[in-house]
Order: C-alpha cells, then structure tokens, then sequence
C-alpha cells in the first residue's frame, strides 16, 4: 500500500477531509492550499488555533509562518494522524462547541472549510471571541451557496448542515459580534479556466461525472481526465473581491 493510499485509508476518506499527495483528490487540495496560502500574512508570528484541522497540511503550512500552531480536530484518528505526521503542531481532540482553551490565548482563530458543518454556528462563533486575544483575528474559507448549492438553502451535501452566501456570511460574522475587514471569493484562475473548458464547461463536472458514476472505491478515471486533475497547483486559482457572488469558495477576515 502507498503512503497516500494508507493515508487515505486511516482518515476514512469521503472527499468531505481532503488528503494531500492523492492525484484523484487533487483539485479539491490545490483549491484548499490556495486560500490557507493567502491567509498565511494574517499568521506571521502568531499564535493560532486551527479549530477544524483535517489531516493537518494546512496547519503545517500556517506554522512556517506562526510562532505556534495548535491543530485541534473531534475527530481521534485524524488527531492521532496529525500528532504523528507534524510534530512541529501542538495537536488536541476536542469539541468545536466547546473550545478547550483559556480566555484570550491566541491571536488567530483558522477555521477553513469547517463552518459549513457545524450545527450551532453562531455558537462556535462565540467561542472563537473568547479565546481570541482583543484584536484577534478569525479566519473562515466556506463554500459559496450561491455555486454550491443554487437555489436552494438546504444543503444538498449530506455532511453540510447550513452553507452560507456571501452576505449571509457577513452578517453571521457581524451578530457574532467581529468587525469583518475582508470578504472574497475564490475563483478558476486562467490555468484551470482551461481545463473547464476542455471538459464541457466545468472540470468539476468531469470529476463528479467519474466518481458519481461508479461504485464507492472503484472510480475508474479517464487517463487523460485524471492526469489534467494531478497537474492542478495553487496557483491556479484566484481570490479577489470581483464577481464575489459567482466565487466557488468564501474567505473571510475577521477581528
């Protein structure tokens, strides 16, 4: 067995907890890297709590800039994974309801595409306030309703209980009480825009086409399809401001 399939295997992988060096999960991870990459700035020197680490990439990329990293997930094998593959994280099981953290401990509180699972959301919103140290800043990535679920305002993701549309995110994170200073969107950047239309409009499509249409576990993809999906990078998205309500992915700035 690989490491990445071992890997995939130990995190019970259901492309809701993307795992890195997977070609066929690919897409999904440059997606992700690309906005903890732009949020990096935000960590420089700080200490901050990924409340919601999966596997843990991300925190690892967040430590190369932070003074400390605390990766805290429910989940007890992901969090045995992490400890393991990232000694340089402080790494927790707990509870996103619960915080288990002093008042004021971090400076940034990472929560990338967790929010949108939550049941009590403003709830986990106000834990976020109070380990926060006053000026602290909440960093949240979350789907876009508006392009992941159109039209509707029930999730049509089983493992997503309310996704959020721009606006609505805002005033989630107004009423929690935090003063929004950044709302973007992420978007394809040229390289995948080429991609989308080689297959029909949407290089999305293309993959769900293959996953959705084959038994759990034994997807068999296109080599060409599945070859186009490994060369994907991070730099192959955009985040900006424009065109906020078509963006794929929310990410916010908080204080």
């Amino acid at each position: 067995m690989t490491t990445s399939s071992a890997r995939a295997e130990a995190l019970h992988l259901t492309g809701e907890r993307t795992v890195p060096g997977i070609p066929e999960e690919n897409y999904w991870f440059r997606r992700h890297e690309a906005a903890y990459r732009a949020m990096l700035p935000y960590c420089a020197g700080a200490t901050v709590l990924e409340a919601g680490c999966g596997e843990g990439y991300g925190a690892a990329l967040i430590a190369e800039r932070a003074a400390r990293v605390l990766a805290l997930d429910y989940d007890e094998p992901t969090t045995a994974h992490v400890a393991r593959s990232y000694p340089q994280l402080g790494t927790v099981r707990g509870n996103l309801a619960f915080l288990p953290l002093r008042e004021s401990t971090v400076d940034v509180v990472a929560n990338f595409q967790v929010i949108e699972h939550l049941w009590d959301q403003a709830g986990f919103l106000a834990e976020c306030r109070r380990v926060l140290r006053p000026g602290g800043r909440l960093l949240v990535t979350t789907p876009n309703r508006l392009t992941f679920t159109p039209d509707s305002d029930t999730p049509l993701n089983p493992y997503h209980t309310r996704e959020l549309s721009p606006s609505e995110l805002d005033e989630l994170l107004r009423e929690a009480g935090f003063e929004v200073e950044l709302l973007h969107g992420l978007h394809h950047g040229p390289a995948v825009r080429a991609l989308d239309q080689r297959y029909g409009g949407s290089i999305i499509d293309a993959q769900l086409d293959v996953v959705l249409g084959s038994l759990p576990g034994q997807a068999r993809w296109p080599e060409a399809l599945l070859g186009d999906v490994a060369a994907i990078r991070a730099d192959g998205f955009e985040i900006s401001a424009d065109r906020l309500d078509e963006s794929l992915d929310l990410i916010a700035v908080a204080r």
